[in-house]
């Protein structure tokens, strides 16, 4: 029964699997897309030894902590968990960040069963936590700096580790990104520029301090660090309104008593039982990467723009070091204006800098191709000795579309091209939308005509978009490619001028009989 119960469980696990396995998967991974776009006959050099061991790539599986329903567990495991005996902790050296963490836990412990059950999970996924500190080295120095200097709790400071997994890269299905796990809008109140070149969500400096910057609203907005972790995960509007519906019932308002969705309900405890691991690693028979108590990054400003391969060349880095420091760019060039800053290994700036002054070849192998409407993307591509998959992941373009709208396309540079000719382009608010299409959220009530008639579409093309598909149910997604929001928009826009038209012969007649 009980295994007939696991199996169930894992067959409907929540929601945090399903982002992981979108996070890691190569074809929906921004970074990684980006790596495989930018890829050329040119090896990259040997990334120089460095006298610690370089963290786990960002490419590797990652395992989410399910989200436990409110059911005992199977008696005998908690039973054989609780008989467990494990040495005892040895001392860790004050430069360890571990250690500067374990000492400014600051946060009430919480009366939840739920903290138990998560620290079971981990520690039974010893491999998956060693991982996850591994990929923490990058960040945490710096975020565990912020986190200081602002009084804050040092719990804080580990809350990546259950947006993420210190997965730069992740995207959820909720379109939330980067290792604070933002969605778009809350991004940009926070000042996350997003835009086709770059978003600002996946930058580790900019979503760090916006994390924060909406973490002390919170806190001074609701009083207490539960109930701000509470609403950052689900939202300020609704812990408010859980606690005005509390008082209009005369119960407390306090975290502990608001009706949560299962998501907030354990997304507090896990965050203590991660403390409580970090606490005390060796009694979950654990073990953290050291992460030396000093910065692990420094920042220069790109003077001109750059691919990212030769921008990880001259660093002497690999593409993969070089993407997981800067994960927010889109496309295979850096714009200038679009990287206030690029992040580099601590030892590597020099060597940058002085590469950069040095080099004598052009920074720019890509350039902008204007591309006719109707023209094969097949075409465009075997035109640049590209792949078509590469043509799609370089200009995020959809896996769906086979044929160009007009787009300006990122193509290969077949010759010489002075990096002062390059000029960004594609910097509309649209640009994103036009190149990938969008995903379209079935609501209730919504049917195949009632869709297809809303984007101007027919109802034979909305199913071949979407591999077939005519069944609905609420949640689901179907794809909008970008010809077709073109074509619709330009109907809605032929309707407004016709509108406009009439309404100014309309009012030129009342002026006249005036």
């Amino acid at each position: 029964m009980q295994l007939s119960k696991l199996f169930l469980f894992l067959l409907l696990a929540p929601l945090s699997f399903a982002q992981a396995a979108e996070v890691t998967n190569p074809s929906t991974n921004p970074a990684v897309q980006l790596a495989l776009a930018a890829e050329t006959d040119l090896a990259l050099p040997a990334t120089a030894t460095d006298l610690t061991q370089p963290p786990a790539p960002i490419r590797e599986a990652l395992i989410v902590a399910p989200e436990y329903i409110l059911e005992d567990l199977d008696q005998a495991t908690a039973a054989t968990f609780e008989a467990t005996t494990y040495p005892a902790l040895s001392a860790l050296p004050d430069e360890d960040v571990w250690q500067r963490i374990r000492s400014g836990f600051a946060m009430k412990p919480l009366n939840s069963r739920l903290i138990k059950r998560h620290e079971q999970w981990y520690a039974s996924h010893p491999e998956y936590v060693l991982r996850m500190s591994e990929r923490a080295n990058r960040y945490l120095f710096y975020i565990v700096e912020e986190v200081e200097r602002r009084g804050m709790p040092s719990e804080i400071a580990l809350l990546p580790i259950i947006e993420s997994a210190f997965n730069p890269g992740a995207n959820s299905v909720a379109s939330a990104s980067g290792i604070w796990q933002f969605i778009p809008s809350t991004g940009k109140h926070f000042g996350m520029e997003q835009n086709w070149w770059y978003d600002g969500r996946r930058d580790i400096i900019g979503a760090t301090n916006g994390a924060l910057d909406y973490l002390e609203k919170l806190h001074k907005q609701f009083g207490d660090w539960e109930l701000a972790l509470a609403a950052y995960n689900w939202g300020e509007g609704a812990v408010a309104r859980a606690q005005a519906a509390n008082r209009r019932r005369g119960k407390p308002t306090g975290y502990s008593h608001l009706r949560m969705p299962r998501e907030t309900q354990n997304y507090v405890p896990k965050l203590l039982a991660v403390k409580n691991i970090v606490s005390d690693p060796a009694r979950y028979g654990l073990t953290l990467h050291a992460i030396p108590n000093k910065p692990y990054f420094a920042a220069v400003t790109p003077s001109k723009p750059m691919d990212v391969k030769i921008a990880a060349e001259l660093a002497d880095v690999s593409l993969d070091e070089f993407l997981a420091l800067n994960p927010g760019h889109n496309r295979p060039v850096i714009l200038q204006d679009q990287a206030e800053v690029l992040l580099l290994p601590v030892d590597k700036v020099t060597v940058f800098r002085t590469n950069l002054e040095n080099n004598d070849q052009r920074l720019v192998s890509w350039r902008a191709y204007e591309s006719e409407k109707g023209e094969a993307f097949a075409d465009i591509a075997d035109n640049f000795d590209m792949t078509l998959d590469q043509l799609r992941k370089a200009n995020g373009l959809s896996r769906y579309a086979t044929l160009s709208n007009g787009q300006t396309l990122l193509v290969p540079a077949k010759e010489e091209v002075n990096e002062s000719e390059f000029t960004p382009f594609n910097m509309h608010a649209t640009a994103v939308q036009e190149m990938s299409g969008f995903r379209y959220v079935v609501r209730k009530g919504d049917t195949i005509s009632g869709i297809a008639r809303k984007f101007g579409i027919s109802q034979r093309s909305l199913i071949a978009m979407n591999n077939g598909r005519s069944f609905l149910r609420i949640g689901q997604k179907f794809t909008i490619l970008p010809s077709s929001i073109r074509s619709a928009s330009a109907r809605k826009s032929g309707k407004a001028r016709k509108a406009d038209k009439l309404g100014n012969s309309k009012q030129k007649v009342i002026s006249y009989r005036r």
